[in-house]
């Protein structure tokens, strides 16, 4: 008796276990996005087992997955850095590992076959909300006291105290912070429809702390400028005209009183004319003006080789090329491998060609979130916020920024195509519709093949 009653308990912990492993993908990816915001080694590292994880879900209908061009398109980018060795002159390790910035785009495909069949997005949404909690209320601590700061230990040669930096830089935690704003406004909106007033109070008190650490302790240029636009491009998709013009009004006018009373907020807006200034009249090294003189030599690299580029990894050894004495000319004198301006840098490596397959992933991804729900709302949002970002920065290249361009678009892709699956089972039109057009476009490949 006992032998029968272990046999149905260990079949039961069995089954138990291999039910887990679709669970168990998510719980990685979540791991994943509690991680992003503090550490690039433990990313790393968490990425392993959950490729491990990936391995034992049902897989047999990835393949055809990746044809889809939200899929295709990142593979297609990622081809064109490993095809674009070939003719770069670089010597080549730093042509392989120039491939790895955007080595990190192969992800996007695997999160969005996980995340359309098994409904676990929401964990990966929330880890990363609480992991970016605790970087806010760790910043205003930093703030107080500097010596708290986790970079006095973990960067690498002497680290200057700045205000409010816990980790990283004051560039990830601002475009962090700005995400957790802007995605907040959506279930804040949504909860007081339903009169859920003390949820809707507890986002709403998130998101004015993390506004309060942008204004008052520290915040990017490149998020002060983009905030603004994504705050009015939330308020025309999703509110009436007469709402979307009072929260635009009431956005400038609070900008105008916070400019008044944060000396911080008002200091960064100062930077931009102090920096062109700076360049442009003493030809010093300055964030705005240094960028001006690298968006001049890319386009003059553009032009010499407009087509196809000058390859992986070639814009360092292009920058020195044309680089004046630094003694001298300090400005001019500066060799970098980051243009910072994400197309230039597609463009000055891989040409008109690479700069299409750019364009094409960001308008097929955009595309991919033209609807409502929370899920749309955060995948619009992610990609919207980095080609605004990508204008003034590498970001869909750089660590932090594009891994949250690839967990944001994997994850709430996934969740988005799961929902519109659902909707056409509900909706027998709309299923007969689509399955006509699948059978038109069956048609049509053996018509091709035949022929």
């Amino acid at each position: 008796m006992t032998g029968a009653t272990n046999e149905p308990r260990a079949a039961s912990w069995l089954a138990a276990i291999w039910a887990a492993r679709y669970r168990t993908p998510a719980r990685f990816v979540a791991l994943i996005a509690l991680l992003l915001p503090w550490t690039t080694t433990g990313l790393t590292f968490a990425l392993i087992p959950w490729l491990i994880a990936f391995a034992f879900v049902d897989l047999r209908a990835f393949p055809r997955s990746l044809l889809r061009p939200i899929c295709l398109l990142p593979i297609a980018l990622v081809a064109l850095a490993a095809v674009g060795t070939l003719w770069s002159d670089v010597p080549w390790p730093e042509r392989i590992h120039a491939i790895g910035p955007a080595a990190k785009l192969l992800v996007i495909p695997l999160l969005i076959y996980q995340f359309e069949r098994w409904p676990y997005g929401h964990w990966v949404f929330f880890a990363f909300l609480a992991s970016c909690t605790a970087l806010m209320l760790y910043s205003f601590a930093v703030a107080i006291d500097p010596a708290l700061s986790l970079k006095l230990y973990l960067s690498r040669g002497p680290y200057k105290v700045e205000s409010g930096i816990a980790v990283r830089n004051y560039i990830d935690q601002s475009q962090e912070f700005a995400l957790c704003v802007l995605a907040l406004v959506y279930p804040i909106v949504a909860l007081l429809r339903q009169r859920r007033v003390g949820i809707a109070a507890l986002f709403a008190t998130l998101a004015i702390g993390f506004l309060a650490n942008m204004i008052f302790v520290v915040v990017s240029r490149t998020a002060l400028v983009t905030l603004p636009i994504l705050v009015v491009l939330f308020a025309l998709l999703y509110l009436r005209l007469r709402a979307a013009l009072l929260a635009t009004g009431a956005m400038a006018l609070s900008a105008v009183l916070l400019f008044g009373v944060s000396p911080h907020l008002r200091t960064t807006v100062a930077k931009f004319q102090a920096d062109y200034q700076t360049s442009v009249q003493d030809s010093q090294v300055s964030g705005m003006g240094s960028r001006l003189e690298y968006w001049r030599k890319s386009l003059r690299f553009i032009a010499d080789a407009p087509l196809v580029g000058h390859g992986t990894g070639s814009i360092r050894g292009l920058f020195a090329s044309v680089a004046a004495d630094a003694k001298i000319d300090p400005l001019r004198g500066e060799i970098v491998s980051n243009p910072h301006n994400q197309t230039l840098s597609v463009a000055v490596q891989w040409g008109i060609v690479g700069v299409l397959i750019l364009y094409a992933l960001w308008f097929a991804h955009l595309s991919l979130f033209r609807g409502e729900g929370l899920a749309c709302w955060i995948g619009l949002l992610v990609v919207v916020q980095n080609m605004l970002t990508s204008q003034l920065n590498t970001h869909l290249f750089d660590f932090t920024p594009g891994w949250v361009y690839v967990l944001g678009v994997g994850v709430a892709g996934g969740m988005t195509l799961a929902k519109r699956a659902r909707e056409l089972e509900h909706d027998p039109e709309k299923c007969a519709a689509a399955f006509r057009e699948e059978c038109l476009d069956n048609n049509i490949k053996r018509d091709d093949a035949s022929s």
